[in-house]
């Protein structure tokens, strides 16, 4: 009896449905292990400090029927910094990613290019010039990123967009924006200058619960558009020529993912300042670990370094000392961008 040929079409289609599916598998069980480790981290942040809560009143402080004094420190004190610094880790997380994958460059991150300077610079004008506190200066640092963003996208725009061209005018940027952040400092009062430093390194101390909600509530508009988007930056990551090809309104799809990742970066940045590195290593980290676009390991990833890192910075530093969260991510972020630099080659790709 003759047998029937496999057709090599078919054969292909099949490699790449299972390849697909491994990849699918693979994403998944990684995003997994990360929100576990997320959650360890979590509870061990809320039931670790000068006063230990068990894991039992823990647990029933959660559901309501704790002893007020483990209502008030865990409720009160402890969770909503954890809450805080989870969103803003998302949400730093997800800019990067899609700077990253937009501009098709790893050193595109919004605290690279200078989105996350110009929040620092408009929120530090706001406090020392203007006098303004709370939400006022939140706000101040929402405006300075969008209008840091859109005068670096109109610098960089030549008939088109380039990510060579973006980072590179970003940067420049970033340390003009910083000269004018050191004008402002030397300019104040070392008290104003002190109140100055969570918009320099970023922190999570005193979060309120009405940090939280504005945060939640940004991200609950800008992380479904980010789903939505999703599929039009996989199309723009085949290139320009491919992705018009396909049909794909390449320039309003790419000026719309790069509104979404500098309203990310914007929100959280007027909630907890610039948290350095976050943005920059979580997008790297998490496609070494499933591949592709990856972006809800990502999202995982700048998440548990916020909340790691936090709870490096207040409980595990040498002679009980606290530091903000930022000084904690930026020596993590810096040696990897020294290895970054190292291994880039002429034509931008890492080695």
């Amino acid at each position: 009896m003759a047998t029937v040929a496999t057709r090599p079409e078919t054969s292909a289609e099949s490699s790449v449905v299972r390849a697909r599916r491994l990849g699918r598998r693979r994403a998944a069980i990684v995003s997994g292990v990360l929100a576990l480790l997320v959650l360890a981290v979590a509870a061990t942040a809320l039931s670790v400090g000068a006063y230990v809560v068990s894991l039992p009143d823990l647990l029933a402080t959660l559901a309501g029927v704790g002893e007020p004094r483990d209502e008030f420190i865990v409720l009160t004190l402890r969770l909503p910094r954890i809450l805080l610094g989870m969103l803003a880790g998302l949400s730093f997380a997800l800019a990067g990613g899609l700077f990253q994958s937009l501009l098709g460059n790893p050193l595109a991150s919004p605290d690279i290019i200078g989105i996350s300077h110009g929040a620092s610079a408009a929120a530090v004008a706001a406090l020392l010039i203007f006098g303004l506190s709370g939400l006022a200066v939140a706000g101040a640092a929402f405006v300075g990123a969008v209008v840091v963003a859109t005068a670096i996208y109109l610098l960089a725009w030549r008939s088109g967009l380039t990510g060579y061209r973006f980072v590179l005018i970003g940067i420049a940027t970033a340390f003009l924006v910083q000269g004018i952040l050191g004008y402002l400092l030397t300019r104040a009062d070392v008290r104003d200058a002190q109140a100055a430093l969570l918009w320099l390194v970023g922190s999570l101390s005193g979060a309120r619960w009405d940090d939280i909600l504005l945060l939640g509530g940004a991200l609950a508009v800008l992380v479904p558009l980010v789903a939505i988007l999703a599929p039009r930056l996989r199309v723009l990551q085949l290139g320009d020529q491919s992705a018009a090809g396909l049909g794909l309104a390449v320039q309003p799809s790419r000026l719309a993912l790069l509104a979404v990742a500098v309203g990310l970066t914007a929100v959280a940045t007027a909630a907890v300042g610039p948290i350095a590195f976050v943005a920059f290593v979580s997008a790297p980290i998490a496609r070494r670990m499933v591949g592709g676009l990856a972006l809800l390991p990502t999202a995982l990833v700048g998440t548990l370094l916020v909340v790691a890192s936090d709870f490096i910075a207040q409980h595990l530093l040498p002679g009980d000392v606290q530091v903000p969260v930022g000084i904690i991510t930026g020596a993590v972020g810096a040696p990897y961008l020294l290895w970054l630099l190292a291994t880039t080659n002429r034509s931008g790709a890492v080695r």
